[in-house]
Order: C-alpha cells, then sequence, then structure tokens
C-alpha cells in the first residue's frame, strides 16, 4: 500500500470515529436526527483527499512523519488537521451546492436535493424544497463546527503553543477568505454585464484564489508545516509553491466545468455555463468573439434552462477561440513557477520531491 493510499484511508477512519462519537453525543436528541447524521457520513466517505495530503506533505516539509507504521502523536495531530480540513471542504461544497441551485454532486444527489427528496417521501407538510434547503445549510454549519473542534484539538497536542497559535491563525483566515470569496463569486454572477476584458480577467482571477486556491492547497500546506514549527523561510517557500499549484487545479477544474465527463466529475458537463460562472476560460473565450456572437454568447451563459444542443454549441465556440489552449499554458505556467520556487527551498529534501510529484497530478486531475 502506497503512502497516499494509507494517508486516504487513515484520514476516512478519523472522519468515521468522530461522526461515531457525535452521533454518540447526540442520542439524546432522538432517531429524528439520524438522516442528518447519516448523510454526513456518506458525504464524507471516499474522496481523493487532496487537502490531507497537502496537510501532511505541509508537516512532512519541516519534521519527519511516519505514514507507515503505527500512528504516533505526530500522525495523530496531521490526522486531526486533515480531518478538519476534510470537514471544512464538505460544509464548503454543500453551501456552494445551495447557491448555485446544483442538482448534483459526486455523481448523487446534491445534499439539499437529498432532504428534499425525504421531505417528498414522508408526505410531510410545506414546502420540499425549503426543507432540503435548510437541512443542507445547518448540516455545512454542523460541519463547520466540528472542523473547528478537530482543529483545535491538534492545536491542543502542539508542543509549542507559537505553532497552535499560527497554525490557528492559517486556518481562521482561510475560512474568510473562503467564505468573502464564495461572495465575491456570487456577486459576479449578478452584475448584469461582463467588465472589460482585463477589469474582468483580474476580478475572476480574484474568485480563483479566494474561493478555491489558497484553501486547496495553500492553506492545508501552512497549517500542517505550522504545527510542525516551520520557519518563517519554509512558510514562505511553501506559500511560493501553493498559491500557483492551488491556481493550476483550479484551472483545470473550470476546464471540466465545460468540457468535463459527468461519469469523472460527478456533476453535468457544462454546468458552469449554465450557472454562468465569470471564470477565466469564459472570460478569455467572451473577449475572442466579435461583437454580434458576444451577444449570443452573453443570452446563453447564464442561462439555467440551456439544453444539451446549446451547451455543445457554446463548448465549440469556447475551443474555436484558442480559449482551452491559453488556459492549458496558464497551467503549465504556474506548475513551473511552483516548481521553482521549489529549489533550493529550506524544505526537507524527500518533501520537495513529494511536492512535485503531486503537484503534477493535482493540475492534470490525476489522482
Amino acid at each position: 500500500m502506497d503512502e497516499t493510499t494509507r494517508l486516504a484511508g487513515l484520514v476516512q477512519e478519523r472522519i468515521s470515529d468522530v461522526i461515531t462519537e457525535h452521533r454518540a453525543d447526540l442520542a439524546p436528541l432522538g432517531s429524528d436526527s439520524a438522516p442528518v447524521l447519516d448523510e454526513a457520513h456518506t458525504y464524507l466517505s471516499g474522496g481523493k483527499r487532496l487537502r490531507a495530503q497537502f496537510a501532511a506533505l505541509g508537516y512532512r516539509s519541516v519534521a519527519p512523519l511516519d505514514l507507515a507504521g503505527t500512528p504516533g502523536p505526530e500522525l495523530d495531530q496531521v490526522l486531526d488537521v486533515a480531518c478538519a480540513l476534510e470537514f471544512f471542504h464538505a460544509a464548503a461544497l454543500i453551501h456552494d451546492d445551495v447557491i448555485d441551485r446544483s442538482d448534483t454532486r459526486r455523481g448523487r444527489p446534491a445534499v439539499h436535493r437529498h432532504f428534499a427528496a425525504i421531505h417528498r417521501s414522508n408526505g410531510w407538510r410545506g414546502s420540499a424544497e425549503h426543507f432540503g434547503l435548510s437541512s443542507a445549510i445547518l448540516l455545512g454549519d454542523l460541519l463547520q463546527s466540528w472542523a473547528d473542534e478537530r482543529l483545535q484539538r491538534a492545536c491542543d497536542a502542539a508542543p509549542e503553543r507559537e505553532y497552535a497559535a499560527t497554525a490557528r491563525g492559517h486556518f481562521n483566515r482561510m475560512r474568510s477568505e473562503v467564505a468573502i470569496g464564495q461572495y465575491l463569486d456570487v456577486l459576479e454572477e449578478q452584475i448584469p454585464s461582463f467588465a472589460p476584458e482585463q477589469e474582468q480577467l483580474a476580478r475572476s482571477t480574484r474568485v480563483l484564489i479566494y474561493k478555491s486556491a489558497k484553501y486547496s492547497v495553500e492553506a492545508p500546506l501552512l497549517i500542517g508545516a505550522a504545527l510542525a514549527g516551520a520557519s518563517a523561510e519554509q512558510e514562505q517557500a511553501l506559500a511560493d509553491f501553493g498559491l500557483p499549484v492551488g491556481v493550476a487545479f483550479q484551472l483545470r477544474d473550470d476546464l471540466l466545468g465545460v468540457f468535463g465527463d459527468q461519469e469523472v466529475t460527478g456533476k453535468p458537463a457544462g454546468d458552469d455555463l449554465a450557472e454562468g460562472k465569470r471564470t477565466i476560460l469564459v472570460t478569455i473565450a467572451r473577449s475572442a468573439l466579435p461583437a454580434t456572437q458576444q451577444r449570443v454568447f452573453d443570452e446563453l451563459v447564464g442561462d439555467p434552462h440551456l439544453d444539451a444542443e446549446q451547451i455543445e454549441m457554446l463548448q465549440r465556440t469556447i475551443r474555436g477561440t484558442g480559449a482551452v489552449d491559453q488556459v492549458e499554458q496558464m497551467i503549465a505556467r504556474n506548475l513551473e513557477r511552483a516548481t521553482g520556487a521549489l529549489a533550493d527551498s529550506p524544505l526537507r529534501p524527500e518533501a520537495r520531491t513529494q511536492l512535485s510529484a503531486l503537484a503534477h497530478r493535482v493540475s492534470k486531475r490525476d489522482f
């Protein structure tokens, strides 16, 4: 069993144990609470554990971490951090699906759709849709709370208070940035028209960085490294590496949001087009179109009722502008920037090799 597989398995065990503990603590609330806890367990089962991997490598960049033997105090601490990040990530996705009115996630109904179906199957009074939205928001809030508890447990185990304070600072900043980044994403969808190209690219890049890129890679690296006692120079090297990797990861995700296979992504092809996401890909493509085509493009992007033929037409249009090639080049440049930040960095050599390998995997979504 390789280390990535073992880490994913250990994180899954820790997540399951935490949910089981909470289930026992919440038993006095009665059986009516079971669907929420069941959905928490189902939603957090499986996955690539990307953020867990970066947190472990952040720690390993500063201090040794044995992933093969019997878990010791260092690994126990990293597993709590990984668990906190996975809970936070799940909460963010659940809330994101509510905001985007998404029907599916990971090949199954989105959480709000799942609870709406429970409402309908039981013939309860009131609106099934409102019950679904309310339940999803509350489950996301619950997972946020559990994330904070796990992060605090990891901090309490730190050998130095300074390590814990630094890790907590990174975690708190990550949560604030994701919330505001999500708001900026919502805001973009409400503004009636695209801004001029360079301004729109700047706005789209800001959303990409703060809604996804930083919390997917940079923040997990910094939290893990902080708990290992990272120096300012080590943290800077990890930030210089982590941000461009996160950007490359999200740029790949944006490509998949338009051209991805639903069997792989778990979401319908062209979902970002129907939701009106003003990604860098969409902005570059639109800017390359003549005015008449831009008007048609603007009318279609953001239409929640796009049919398969219209999505295919938009996909062809985007490919025809050369925007896909430009985004691929951006991914390559960010990878080059990231790997360059590792060279001669004050990070442990073994970790530098592993970071480089993981960066290439996530930029291709080959994991």
